[in-house]
């Protein structure tokens, strides 16, 4: 039987920008209403200033990042956005995806969960709630949509 893989392709932006709409739809309501619109992107990979400016050393140190309305992260790296925004990074993400026994869903729920919660002020036990909570509820949507 030949291996599932044998086919597989590398997940694209598209594919990450999907699983990020997806753990962003399953978080808890009160998680929603507390930040409001989210504008998701994702990028192929961080810009070595901007890494370099959050005190990263390689740019696959930096797999996320929340970038709040109305800001700008440097001069000439991001202009200021009009909603808040979470952006990730396609190669940093899958670089850590090789090295883990995670899935690539969970990964991304991570550090969607992460990146807004840590904005807000949810201190570990919560942000470990909150992410316990989106995984839980995405397993239940995956089942319903199944039979």
């Amino acid at each position: 039987m030949a291996s599932p893989w044998a086919s597989a392709v590398s997940p694209t932006i598209q594919d990450i920008g999907k699983l990020a709409e997806q753990a962003y739809s399953a978080l808890p309501e009160n998680f929603h209403a507390m930040c409001g619109d989210i504008l998701i992107r994702v990028e192929e990979i961080a810009d070595a200033e901007l890494v370099e400016f959050l005190g990263g050393s390689s740019t696959y140190d930096l797999m996320g990042l929340f970038h709040p309305a109305g800001e700008s992260l440097i001069d000439n790296i991001e202009e200021a956005m009009e909603t808040h925004a979470v952006v990730l990074f396609r190669r940093a993400i899958l670089d850590y995806w090789a090295d883990s026994d995670e899935t690539l869903g969970n990964i991304v729920t991570h550090i969607i969960v992460q990146e807004i919660g840590r904005q807000f002020g949810l201190n570990e036990d919560q942000l470990e709630q909150v992410e316990t909570a989106t995984l839980e509820g995405a397993a239940r949507d995956a089942t319903s949509m199944m039979q």
